[in-house]
């Protein structure tokens, strides 16, 4: 019986040298395996996105012209005038009058004060189209009314008219005619206003008077322009 349990623990010290590198072989073959799955695993796990961009801010509004944004020479100009603000933002309006010279720069005024004429007739014709749509759903209507702001359109197209010729004049350095254009326009639709008080007291519309005040005004800042030109040449 000694003899047997001597020969099982002679054969255990025998194979004991053998099993130990299997073992280890076998943990080594293990250890990459687990760890090359890690790598595939991570390798196809899609990336989260991107955090959201912020919204960028709305552009700021563009800065009206004022006396600190205009060119040098619209101040200088726009000082030898009756309205330096008005003359100011009217020029400082059009990009070409920052390289315009004197002479430029009245054709943009008179250019202004022509739009606003057109702005005018168009306003008093949109007027007696209404009345005349009051007429006819109403024939008791004031005729003397509509008799008076045709006259108004009319008005309003003298003075475009005036101030194109103006324009011309300035192109040709014929600063006095340019001068008896702009002051002729300026007093056209005073005739409108006249005829009104005159026959309709109370009865002027309030968006011919405001344009008559503007045109005037554009009139007399474009005319001292003029005369500036006129009395340098």
């Amino acid at each position: 019986m000694a003899t047997t349990a001597s020969k099982a623990a002679a054969m255990l010290l025998l194979l004991l040298p053998i099993l130990l590198p299997l073992s280890t072989v076998a943990a080594s073959r293990a250890g990459p395996s687990a760890h090359h799955s890690h790598v595939s695993n991570n390798k196809h796990r899609p990336s989260p996105p991107p955090p959201p961009s912020p919204a960028s801010p709305p552009p700021p509004a563009p800065a009206a012209p004022s006396s600190s944004t205009a060119a040098p020479l619209v101040c200088a100009t726009c000082n030898a005038t009756t309205y330096y603000d008005l003359c100011v933002s009217t020029l400082g309006a059009d990009p070409s009058s920052a390289t315009a010279d004197v002479r430029g720069l009245s054709a943009i005024a008179v250019s202004a004060a022509a739009a606003n004429a057109s702005g005018g007739a168009a306003a008093a014709t949109a007027l007696l189209a209404s009345s005349n749509n009051a007429t006819a759903q109403a024939p008791s209507s004031d005729s003397t009314v509509q008799a008076l702001l045709r006259t108004c359109v009319a008005k309003y197209g003298q003075a475009r008219d005036a101030l194109d010729a103006a324009r011309g004049s300035v192109a040709q350095q014929d600063y006095d005619s340019a001068s008896v254009h702009l002051g002729a326009a300026a007093e056209y639709p005073q005739v409108c206003r006249v005829l009104f008080q005159r026959q309709r007291p109370g009865a002027y519309p309030p968006e011919l008077a405001a344009r008559e005040v503007a045109l005037r005004q554009l009139c007399t800042v474009a005319l001292d322009i003029v005369t500036l030109l006129s009395n340098s040449s």
